[in-house]
């Protein structure tokens, strides 16, 4: 059996258990840390430090050599996290009092200045919103890239045909480039939720404090301009408690992976026997252990599957955050690894969704038009000769198509007439 008590002569946490006379439990030290998910933000850590320090500076509230040490033992600590070196205590709870305790062992009692008019509440939300923002400003740069590999196989197949689907029935003729595009549009407003989430997130919480802000006479202002932010909160209230802008990052990142889902799908379903519109190369399939003859398009399988981890992450997140009230609470804790989570599974399927489009090689005399995938067109052309479309769309089997009785055979269309109603411009 696990012992869960903690030696009556084992110290409280240094960093807020002035008046307890003894230690957490293990259990309780152990759903407490978050330092195995949230050293993630170390490099933002670091940053709000740094413009936290110069800030305190400017008002005198550090020396110049104060913050000058403050600087050059954050550089250590940044170069010691980066190369590995960096010992991790989980007895510290998180980031920022790894951070903290590790500067102050180097540089002594400047190291616990920097702490001055801060709490880790409006710490932590600066650090995620930086956090979110750069998982942003890459995210979007993928997305950029998928779209360019969609948009140069639609140009390189701008005027072959395909059979238009609905209801995975073959429908009207289309173009496989005009097809390509679809996925465009749906990644261009993917790419515009994410500028809308940066926007609004783009505001800094530093000065907030735990929650009423701190009698110091800071300059918000000047921390919020450091850190690229457009400007401080309004509400410090608001601003240690809210998490609307991972919310609104895990459901920008939740619809887009519903995008490239369907995608995924479509390559699933063409490069299987029945279709055969487009083939991967050995890069982007698999095979199996006892049929040799086949090659499984797995990674977009994978890509389809990893959906339901970032909605999931959506789902997680929404019902943490459901019933706190004002202001910060400790199941924010659990604020983080969904959304670190989601953004590497969205990365990860952006990244293999661009790779399989650029490594895909459709079959143009696969994918062409065969009997009745035409109706569409047709049906267009008698209404052009007053022929109501019903009456000339809706005729028996065995009529003047053909179709029925002659078996599948090939229809001549007009390339330049296919997608015109959605033009590629």
């Amino acid at each position: 059996m696990t012992d869960t008590t903690v030696p009556p002569n084992e110290p409280a946490n240094a960093q807020w258990g002035g008046r307890f006379a003894g230690g957490p439990s293990v259990i309780m030290q152990d759903i407490n840390a978050s330092i195995g998910f949230d050293r993630k933000l170390w490099r933002q850590d670091i940053r709000g430090s740094r413009a936290h320090a110069a800030m305190l500076a400017k008002i005198g509230l550090l020396s110049a050599e104060d913050e000058a040490a403050i600087g050059a033992g954050l550089e250590v600590i940044a170069q010691e996290i980066e190369t590995g070196r960096f010992a991790f205590d989980v007895a510290l709870e998180d980031i920022h009092m790894n951070i903290e305790a590790r500067l102050t062992e180097r540089i002594g009692e400047a190291g616990k200045r920097l702490h001055t008019a801060r709490s880790r509440n409006d710490q932590v939300a600066t650090d995620f919103r930086l956090w979110v923002r750069d998982a942003i400003d890459g995210l979007s740069a993928q997305i950029g890239d998928t779209m360019r590999a969609l948009a140069q196989r639609a140009a390189e197949h701008a005027a072959d045909p395909m059979p238009g689907f609905t209801h995975l029935q073959t429908a009207q003729p289309v173009t496989f480039g005009h097809h390509m595009l679809a996925y465009v549009e749906m990644l261009d407003r993917d790419r515009g939720r994410l500028a809308d989430c940066r926007r609004r997130l783009n505001v800094c919480p530093l000065g907030s404090a735990a929650l009423a802000g701190t009698s110091f006479p800071i300059d918000r202002a000047m921390t919020a301009a450091a850190l690229g932010f457009d400007r401080p909160t309004a509400n410090s209230l608001d601003a240690v408690s809210d998490r609307d802008f991972a919310l609104e990052f895990l459901s920008a990142a939740a619809i887009s992976a519903v995008h490239l889902s369907r995608l995924a799908e479509e390559i699933v379903v063409w490069c299987s026997a029945p279709y055969r519109f487009i083939r991967l190369s050995d890069a982007f399939t698999t095979g199996s252990s006892i049929m040799p003859q086949k090659r499984n398009p797995d990674a977009a399988e994978l890509v389809r599957a990893k959906t339901g981890r970032v909605t999931g992450a959506l789902v997680a997140l929404l019902t943490v955050m459901k019933g706190l009230p004002l202001a910060y609470a400790k199941d924010m804790q659990e604020d983080k690894e969904p959304v670190f989570d989601a953004a590497e599974a969205w990365a990860l399927s952006l990244a293999a969704t661009a790779g399989m489009v650029r490594d895909m090689t459709p079959d143009v005399r696969g994918i062409g038009l065969r009997d009745g995938d035409g109706s569409g067109r047709l049906a267009g052309a008698s209404a052009a000769a007053a022929v109501p479309q019903r009456a000339s769309c809706h005729r028996p089997a065995g009529g003047d198509g053909g179709g029925a009785r002659g078996g599948p055979r090939r229809v001549v269309i007009d390339r330049n007439a296919v997608g015109r109603s959605g033009d590629f411009g």
